[in-house]
């Protein structure tokens, strides 16, 4: 008796071995089963920047008459289905400031005086309508000085979205979908990380490129208004400032790697290029800016961009939607395309023999 139950218990003790050598992912120590349990990251093959130019809600000063009627709410509403993708970009033309009056401004009341000041309400609706991702490098984040770039970037802070720009907040790395991007911008303005130093701009291109797979670039430069559609490929002087060499800029950041670049200032829709595979938008015009602005002619129409590129950043293709904006409607979408005929026909003029093709219905490829 004693000499069956010895046999059986080696035969349990052989046949769990066995079972055990057969499933090593049952056993919990196994380093089978734990490499297992972690799933690789793939990163995207296509990636989609959304991008858009300037940006201004409404402001507060120097009375509330320059606020809209609907408290900003309804700013995106007509092009909420075309705000998607990875990131997706702006610029902020103004502060966030509940209250201050500003230094730039020559009288108490402000009169005549361009100065936005935008309600700290009023990010959480750029927030939701899906930015992501800001630029606050330009004329307009200094108007009421150091109180508001302080507060501004406090509260983008507090709301998650990344912003560059400003000498104490020149870029930002972060990841999404296990892309990591980069971002800085430059403009020609006090506080502002300088356009006109492009050396400096290139060395932080190419260290920000080390860091990250795709960097993005973007730029306040170029003169103002209906006049300066067209990229001169020289400094261009507007009231006496230097507002940069946008085109020697632009190809100075990708040949120290960025992947694309993204303009805006002059206030009107300019050409785009593609560069060694890599976009360039030269001007974004007015998106969404309620109040003083001038939306005449070509200042009230402006292209919406869905721009595709590769993980490594090179340009796949773009979809222009184009939008337009009056003192009365104000946003929203343009079925006569007008700022895409523009960017067809400034590309034309501008960059002879470049490598793009524009069809017929808002997209852009390469020349195959």
């Amino acid at each position: 008796m004693k000499l069956l139950n010895t046999l059986a218990l080696l035969f349990l003790s052989a046949l769990l071995l066995f079972s055990c050598q057969g499933n090593r992912a049952s056993v919990p120590n196994s380093p089978l089963a734990q490499t297992d349990t972690i799933p690789n990251k793939i990163k995207k093959d296509t990636i989609t920047i959304t991008a858009v130019g300037d940006i201004m809600l409404g402001s507060a000063y120097p009375t509330k008459a320059n606020l809209p009627t609907d408290d900003a709410v309804k700013s995106f509403e007509e092009v909420a289905p075309y705000l998607k993708g990875d990131v997706i970009f702006g610029n902020l033309e103004g502060c966030f400031l509940n209250n201050g009056k500003s230094t730039k401004c020559k009288d108490t009341m402000g009169n005549s005086c361009f100065a936005f000041r935008m309600p700290e309400r009023y990010a959480g609706i750029i927030k939701e309508a899906g930015f992501n991702v800001l630029s606050i490098a330009n004329n307009h984040v200094g108007d009421f000085g150091s109180k508001g770039r302080k507060r501004t970037v406090e509260i983008l802070d507090s709301l998650q979205i990344n912003y560059a720009g400003l000498q104490s907040h020149p870029f930002k790395i972060f990841e999404i979908d296990s892309i990591k991007y980069a971002i800085c911008a430059f403009a020609p303005n006090e506080n502002t990380v300088s356009i006109n130093n492009l050396r400096a701009a290139k060395e932080l291109v190419a260290r920000l490129k080390e860091q990250s797979d795709v960097v993005i670039v973007s730029f306040h430069g170029g003169a103002e208004g209906a006049k300066f559609e067209h990229v001169p490929k020289t400094n261009e002087i507007f009231y006496a400032e230097n507002r940069g060499n946008v085109y020697q800029f632009a190809h100075g950041v990708i040949d120290a790697g960025a992947d694309i670049v993204l303009g805006h200032g002059p206030h009107v829709t300019r050409a785009v290029e593609l560069y060694k595979n890599k976009f360039i938008a030269y001007s974004l015009g007015n998106f969404c800016t309620y109040g003083m602005f001038s939306l005449k002619g070509p200042n009230g129409i402006a292209p919406l961009l869905q721009i595709k590129l590769n993980s490594s950043g090179d340009f796949i293709s773009a979809e222009v939607i184009s939008i337009k904006q009056d003192k009365v409607n104000r946003l929203r979408l343009d079925d006569q395309d007008a700022a895409f005929k523009k960017i067809k026909f400034l590309t034309e003029v501008d960059f002879p023999g470049h490598q793009l093709d524009f069809s017929e219905n808002g997209k852009i490829g390469r020349k195959k």
